[in-house]
């Protein structure tokens, strides 16, 4: 009976974290349409850092850091994985099709494998891992060839979402190298919380605030973002990271912008161009071999955690 729970609960986690961040890329493109984007982007980080400090707080027992090192990671954190990361990303929306931007998202397994060799916790790529960066490397590649000229807007937003999955590689390469006491549902709500606070004081000095009409599609994007994406299914991940395997974690890292393809394709009309779709191909395949067994994401010390979708 408790195997059978246990399959169960394993299901419904890895079904959330499917479905709700491969969705989380057409609910963001709806948003940025009608919303400013930092003050969205600080809005959701701060709302969603708070309610996840309180789960984390009064469901897991876990308490406020006292210490200042503790509030530094959590603040360097935040600003690379959520300030920088989650900010260029929704920068980068405006200017190119959600389906274009998550499978450039899926990027960030080759750069946590390839940044990975450094420091102090650095491991050695595996021939395997060489392979699939070499792969990945290629279809980021036909990813990028433009549909027109090159110093074009889109163009530098595919740039800023690589800036993007870059910072959230350091990130994530910082956090494995710290000591912290810090549970993980609570370092991530203080990451977000301070992460949005970032968002929240660009937004506002650029005169953002002025500029947030009532419109209901962005409103709704905005619940869903904050109270599913970031709130629901970061407690799925949680639950996951101490129930299964890396190898079936990682698996995320290629099925969600497959599923944020097929979703933008069908809710917002975007298509791929042939290059795109051998380049989709391409790093769904480098990924793959980053998640087989001997891999690098395979290591549990060389997992990302996940993206603050």
């Amino acid at each position: 009976m408790r195997d059978s729970r246990h399959s169960t609960k394993l299901i419904l986690c890895l079904g959330t974290v499917y479905l709700v961040w491969g969705s989380s890329f057409v609910f963001t493109k709806i948003a940025v349409a009608n919303l400013p984007p930092a003050l969205f982007a600080g809005i959701r980080f701060v709302t969603a850092g708070l309610l996840l400090a309180l789960v984390a707080e009064f469901y897991s027992g876990s308490r406020l850091p006292t210490r200042w090192i503790e509030w530094r990671h959590v603040a360097i954190a935040g600003f690379f994985m959520v300030f920088v990361s989650n900010g260029l990303n929704t920068w980068a929306m405006q200017y190119i099709p959600s389906n274009e931007s998550a499978l450039l998202n899926g990027t960030s397994a080759f750069w946590i494998s390839g940044l990975g060799v450094f420091g102090r916790r650095g491991h050695p790529l595996s021939r395997s891992a060489i392979l699939g960066l070499v792969i990945g490397f290629i279809g980021a590649l036909l990813m990028l060839i433009p549909k027109g000229p090159v110093f074009s807007k889109g163009s530098l937003a595919q740039l800023g979402v690589l800036t993007a999955c870059a910072s959230w590689s350091l990130g994530t390469l910082y956090y494995r190298s710290i000591n912290t006491q810090l549970n993980y549902m609570m370092f991530m709500a203080l990451q977000m919380l301070i992460g949005g606070f970032m968002l929240l004081i660009l937004a506002l000095s650029r005169g953002d605030s002025m500029h947030w009409p009532p419109n209901t599609p962005g409103l709704i994007s905005l619940l869903y973002l904050t109270f599913v994406s970031s709130g629901l299914a970061y407690t799925a991940y949680g639950w996951l990271t101490l129930n299964t395997t890396p190898t079936l974690i990682g698996t995320y890292s290629y099925v969600n912008p497959a599923i944020a393809a097929l979703l933008g394709w069908l809710v917002l009309h975007e298509h791929l161009t042939g290059l795109q779709l051998i380049g989709m191909a391409v790093i769904m395949v480098g990924v793959c071999i980053l998640t087989l067994p001997g891999g690098s994401l395979t290591d549990p010390k060389t997992l990302a955690e996940p993206k603050a979708q």
